[in-house]
């Protein structure tokens, strides 16, 4: 085995699992019952979710699951209000979720246990079952996606979407239809061919805006991360409506834009914006199951979904490029500089 070919290996691996892994957790579906009716006899006030890296953009997932199905206001914690300043919000009768692929981040640890101490139901969501924050918290849901030696999530990532969006369904009493099929649609969104051409033509750029709406706002921001990590890329992320409200004027013929466009009423909104973006000139790749019907330089078609259901599949030709980027560009997407798998903030 040459370099290259070792270089990134992990991610390239674990990538490569999430079809088997969104499947095995659809079966195990019934697990999170429990959980969910709880949450269904508090009848919460509002949800919180506390989140860093990664898990913040599925917890922002969560939050847009939780407005839109539940009819339940949702925000995003800062846990520092309560690490640094030492805030005690009354938080009885409130839903609070935290989401971390370690749990073991003593920040997080350290806000749950307050949370909970000042009257919220908390629940842990995480895929380390027996660390220091399912102690902390009430309930615990177990994602379930096997160790993850890969320093940038991959497999952790979509299964923890996959994992909030049961838990939500089984609240307001779905039944999990609309992931039925999920191991089978990840398959074919990973076999998206058009991600090595996206590869040679983003390869030299320098800076990169990623952008969506709505659901799809989680992917974007997902996304940019993947990118500076991987191939320490100045990636900034905006959801659509933001990027129209200033940053756009900074894009140019120099900027690559990748634009997450999925079927509903998120994919349909950045229609607009699209146009406006491709008056600058910049290399647009559109990622979606609604990639063609926007402008674009390059399309990554993804199998069609439920709207809310589509962030998890829209991610997946998304890790695959971040990884052909840091291989292109000379990197090693399993060694990135200054990073550790697990990140000790207070």
């Amino acid at each position: 085995m040459t370099n290259s070919q070792r270089s990134g290996e992990l991610m390239r691996a674990e990538i490569a699992e999430q079809p088997a892994v969104l499947a095995a957790a659809v079966e195990r579906r019934a697990e999170t019952a429990g959980v969910a009716a709880r949450v269904a006899d508090l009848r919460p006030r509002f949800a919180l979710f506390a989140a860093r890296g990664s898990s913040d953009h599925a917890a922002l997932y969560a939050k847009y699951l939780t407005e839109v199905l539940l009819n339940l206001p949702a925000g995003l914690v800062s846990p520092s209000t309560t690490t640094l300043y030492g805030a005690q919000p009354d938080l009885t009768d409130v839903l609070y979720v935290t989401v971390s692929q370690s749990g073991g981040s003593p920040d997080l640890i350290e806000a749950t246990r307050a949370a909970r101490e000042r009257g919220a139901l908390t629940i842990a969501v995480t895929n380390t079952p027996d660390s220091p924050l399912v102690e902390a918290a009430e309930l615990a849901i177990d994602i379930g996606a096997g160790p993850e030696k890969a320093v940038a999530a991959t497999k952790t990532y979509s299964a923890t979407l996959l994992a909030l969006y049961l838990l939500v369904d089984a609240v307001r009493g779905g039944d999990g239809a609309a992931v039925a099929d999920l191991g089978t649609l990840a398959e074919k969104a990973l076999a998206a061919d058009s991600v090595d051409e996206a590869v040679a033509r983003l390869r030299f750029v320098d800076r990169m805006v990623t952008t969506g709406r709505g659901y799809s706002s989680a992917t974007a921001a997902e996304a940019a991360l993947k990118l500076a990590e991987t191939s320490y890329l100045s990636a900034r992320a905006y959801s659509g409506a933001d990027l129209l409200h200033g940053p756009v004027a900074a894009v140019s013929a120099d900027t690559g834009v990748l634009a997450v466009t999925s079927q509903g009423a998120g994919g349909e909104a950045m229609r607009e914006v699209l146009e406006v973006v491709a008056r600058s000139g910049a290399d647009i790749v559109a990622v979606g199951s609604a990639a063609g019907s926007v402008p674009a330089t390059l399309r990554i078609d993804v199998p069609p979904t439920a709207e809310e259901v589509a962030p998890i599949l829209e991610v997946l030709p998304l890790q695959r490029l971040a990884l052909g980027l840091s291989l292109a560009r000379g990197g090693d997407p399993d060694q990135p500089r200054g990073l550790n798998k697990v990140t000790r903030t207070r």
